[in-house]
């Protein structure tokens, strides 16, 4: 499908390879093993990653990059042709689109950079010298394995061990915060399980019904604290469960930034939740998980190389493009139980 024998990077002669991966939380995450291996295989060279400025805390100080680009979430004209010109004076060795959405590809055809490293997509295989299929038939890619492949085709040799999932260090702030939550609110020595009330959108909603008869039925367990966490949207939910619930379930939802809610969850016992940033966030860490996955697949998101516990229903209509439900009930996720959830749970606790 490439062009006949397209360029490779040379360790050699390259200097400055700049990544594109604009938005959101997970997917962000997960390219970051490709940038370590990256980094692994060519330590002098300079990595510049743009990313969309809700994001920046989770690149913003990563070992692995150099400098960094951030872009709003919504570009008008002259704001872009600004980045373009920015890009250009860079002078960029190799480009490589983890993202392959509209604007992440105008950007790398814009670059001027002689190599170009993205997905295989419809009318957009001219933009790459060198293109990958994100999917093989019969044999599904996990995201983190296609970004791999991204830098292997550009001539990158990644081997075993896989790099893991890498976040920015916390802040001394950050993590002095944390410890005194830990300490305000009696969680040292308890065994903390943080729940994740949020989705991100109705076909990965797991219901307020059930999250609430979950973190009932955990904070019921000797020696169990359990923590709400979600964004702005979630407060209601989050304070809903709390109210009708022991008093000894602690909301944090919307009161922490992404790499505070990694530090929490790092500090846990468990993370329950759905395929979603949080559960990405939890697998950056060596807390185990339990995830629910509905209209997503885990041969596609699982928590990398996490010790993680996977509760899923083998539907027809799974993987879905989160559009429209077929059955129009979301069974994907509302055929898990409680018992189901709660049964995965005990064993890490």
């Amino acid at each position: 499908m490439n062009r006949k024998d397209p360029p490779k990077i040379s360790a050699d002669s390259t200097r400055k390879i700049l990544l594109i991966r604009l938005r959101r939380i997970g997917d962000i995450i997960m390219t970051t093993p490709a940038v370590a291996a990256l980094k692994r295989a060519l330590p002098y060279a300079s990595l510049t990653y743009i990313v969309e400025e809700p994001y920046r805390c989770l690149v913003e100080g990563n070992p692995d990059i150099d400098k960094i680009f951030l872009i709003p979430p919504r570009q008008g004209a002259l704001s872009f042709l600004s980045l373009i010109r920015r890009i250009r004076r860079e002078k960029f060795d190799t480009v490589i689109d983890f993202h392959g959405g509209p604007r992440a590809s105008r950007i790398a055809w814009l670059t001027r950079a002689p190599l170009k490293v993205g997905y295989e997509l419809k009318h957009k295989g001219f933009i790459y010298n060198i293109r990958v299929p994100r999917s093989r038939e019969g044999a599904p890619i996990h995201s983190v394995e296609n970004h791999l492949n991204l830098v292997r085709a550009a001539g990158i040799e990644v081997n075993e061990p896989w790099p893991r999932l890498t976040l920015p260090g916390a802040r001394k702030e950050e993590t002095e915060r944390i410890d005194k939550l830990w300490a305000n609110h009696r969680l040292h020595g308890a065994k903390v399980v943080v729940l994740h009330v949020g989705a991100g959108n109705e076909f990965r909603d797991w219901g307020a019904q059930n999250l609430g008869a979950l973190a009932e039925r955990l904070a019921g367990m000797p020696g169990v604290r359990v923590v709400l966490v979600g964004s702005g949207q979630d407060i209601s939910r989050a304070e809903e469960i709390r109210k009708a619930n022991p008093p000894s379930i602690l909301s944090l939802a919307s009161e922490l930034n992404l790499i505070e809610l990694r530090e929490v969850i790092a500090k846990s016992s468990l993370f329950v939740g759905p395929d979603s940033g949080p559960m990405h966030i939890a697998a950056s860490t060596a807390t185990p998980i339990v995830a629910l996955f509905g209209p997503t697949l885990p041969a596609h998101f699982s928590p990398w190389q996490a010790r993680t516990t996977l509760i899923e229903k083998p539907l027809d209509c799974r993987p879905c493009k989160q559009r429209r439900c077929v059955t129009e009930d979301f069974r994907c996720l509302q055929s898990i139980t409680v018992d189901e959830v709660l049964r995965a749970c005990r064993q890490y606790l």
